[in-house]
């Protein structure tokens, strides 16, 4: 019994470390996540949270612990302030402290007691449990036309900024090889523009 209550001591610590961030890009990563929140902090772990119910299991929530509570909710403080850039766009995150029904890993409260069964259709509650299932399922089909649509966006605009940012670094080059081959100066002298080679 007392081992338990300190597991369930040190978990509590642990809750109170730890934020909950969701509406994340289904692209987001663990590494571009901490690189993130580590200006903040000091990040000690980071746990998606997958939702079945979506294409591919894909995660949009993630559980993130920190070195301290007091870092914890400064990061919490900042995303609700401050925009929060995932590949290259801005997104509306949300963030707020973690309750302990969001771990999978929590330990059992001593006492508890959890008991499950199944509903008969002369059950009173047969009705609600049915509209919920139904309501689940209609929720998961417009999530994953949602997150689909999403996905595509973001890729899209990965693409655009990784053909922009070639582009870019093409121009840089060319820039420095009529630098470096003499090019620049050479033309400047023929149309008698002055130049930093020249000026040297």
């Amino acid at each position: 019994m007392e081992a338990l209550m300190e597991e369930c001591a040190s978990f509590e610590d642990k809750v109170k470390r730890t934020i909950y961030i969701d509406n994340l890009s289904p692209l987001a990563k663990e590494s571009v996540l901490k690189a993130a929140l580590d200006q903040f902090g000091n990040v000690i772990q980071v746990e998606f949270i997958r939702s079945y119910l979506e294409m591919k299991g894909m995660a949009c929530a993630a559980l993130v612990e920190m070195q301290s509570a007091k870092e914890a909710k400064t990061i919490i403080s900042e995303i609700r302030n401050s925009p929060f850039m995932i590949s290259g766009m801005p997104r509306p995150v949300r963030a707020c402290s973690a309750v302990a029904e969001m771990f999978d890993d929590r330990p059992r409260k001593p006492g508890r007691k959890i008991v499950c069964r199944w509903l008969k259709t002369s059950d009173p509650d047969f009705e609600v449990a049915m509209k919920m299932k139904l309501i689940v399922r209609k929720h998961a089909k417009e999530v994953n036309f949602l997150l689909k649509r999403q996905l595509e966006e973001e890729e899209e605009l990965a693409k655009e900024q990784s053909e922009s940012l070639n582009i870019i670094y093409s121009k840089f080059e060319l820039i420095e090889d009529v630098t470096k081959s003499g090019t620049a100066t050479r033309l400047a002298k023929h149309y008698k523009m002055r130049s930093a080679d020249v000026d040297r």
